[in-house]
């Protein structure tokens, strides 16, 4: 059913769908499973729940934020309201400039979304959500199964990455399975300065010390294997980064400092014009040609639509992204991303005619008219950070 169909007698609808919660004669329905490219190449499963479904899990998250806003760390950013990747990125920023951070384990676990353990779930939730009529919803909408060509299958364990209930479950699961313990590690085993930063499943740590590091590395591994999940061994890394990795690896002979990827863009360590650490961030290099691969795809089905046609999805795919990543010192990978969109239109445009007359001079006109200019949107890490933190550390 779709949204227009399920308005049309929205009222009635809203207040039967109500009866059936409370009386419990509410069913949840199996998720159509789907299947979206990943920039590795790989396929992202992900579910798409029914209309009423979609309804009620909206209910029940604004609900349950109300509750688990009061006990999420400061260093969980995803999904959270309020809460944005910029702010992740700004306080993983603050964090490496402003404490003592050599080291970087950059690391992801491995299909999270699908194999989450539904039976420590249902007991993570039970620690704060004493209303079995809530906990039945969420074990229903976990045991509803999914539907792939037609036939379906039971979810034994996993939650159904799309659904808008799936995100707060993933951070209540994670809050602890990991949150509380690497904040209660960093506490009692750390001899340095340690900083945390996660995003969904996804999260960069920092470490004064490499034993710590390494210590922290091998104790999150046993951590995860208590509750059904591994760390994905090919995007765990531990990394020398940070103030004085240069010059230290300099002394040994070594290359620059390693980079890591962080919520599309790639962090480097670089130095202000006065000489003066600073972490730069850049798009990465395969978010971009995956979002490139995407234009170049879109613009062969739009063939033979009119210039303004085009000009006008151009520009709206330019203007998003630029809202993303128009992060000071990335100018020059916005106008690579800039020049190559404007390339790949340029060659759809020529290949509509045999004669076409498509010059560079003409396209350098169209693209001035369609086209946004690169202009950063957003301010320094730090300003932001500080006027959003107010003095408190996200990081910490």
């Amino acid at each position: 059913m779709t949204w227009r169909d399920y308005g049309v007698a929205l009222e009635d609808n809203l207040q039967g769908l109500h009866a059936r919660v409370q009386r419990g004669a509410y069913r949840a329905r199996p998720t159509r499973r789907v299947f979206i490219p990943k920039a590795d190449g790989r396929l992202r499963p992900l579910g798409v729940a029914a209309l009423e479904d979609k309804i009620i899990q909206r209910a029940v998250v604004e609900v349950l934020n109300a509750i688990y806003e009061q006990d999420f760390l400061g260093f969980s950013y995803g999904f959270r309201p309020g809460r944005s990747p910029h702010d992740a990125l700004d306080a993983l920023t603050v964090g490496i400039e402003r404490e003592k951070v050599n080291y970087v384990l950059d690391a992801d676990i491995r299909d999270f979304f699908t194999r989450l353990d539904q039976g420590w779930l249902e007991k993570f939730l039970e620690h704060r959500i004493a209303d079995q009529r809530v906990l039945r919803l969420i074990q229903k909408w976990l045991k509803a199964g999914v539907i792939k060509d037609g036939e379906w299958s039971n979810t034994e364990e996993g939650t159904t990455q799309g659904a808008s209930v799936s995100p707060l479950l993933a951070n209540v699961y994670l809050h602890y399975v990991f949150d509380l313990w690497a904040d209660q590690w960093r506490r009692r085993h750390a001899r340095g300065d340690v900083i945390l930063t996660r995003f969904a499943d996804d999260y960069v740590a920092g470490f004064e010390h490499r034993d710590d590091a390494e210590r922290f590395l091998v104790d999150l591994r046993d951590r995860l294997a208590k509750f059904g999940l591994e760390l994905a061994e090919a995007k765990t890394r531990l990394i020398e980064f940070g103030r004085y990795a240069a010059e230290r690896r300099a002394a040994r002979g070594l290359r620059k400092p390693e980079t890591f990827d962080f919520l599309g863009f790639t962090h480097i360590c670089a130095k202000t014009k006065s000489g003066r650490f600073k972490l730069k961030r850049v798009t990465s290099k395969k978010r971009m040609r995956a979002k490139l691969h995407q234009v170049k795809a879109e613009l062969k089905r739009r063939w033979h639509h009119s210039i303004p046609e085009q000009g006008r999805w151009l520009n709206s795919v330019l203007a998003g992204h630029f809202r993303y990543y128009a992060v000071p010192d990335n100018h020059e990978a916005l106008r690579a991303f800039r020049y190559a969109v404007m390339w790949h239109w340029l060659r759809a445009l020529r290949r509509r005619s045999q004669r076409s007359r498509m010059t560079w001079e003409r396209m350098w006109r169209i693209v001035d008219r369609w086209l946004p200019q690169v202009q950063i949107h957003h301010p320094w890490p730090p300003a932001r950070f500080d006027a959003r933190t107010q003095g408190r550390s996200p990081v910490r």
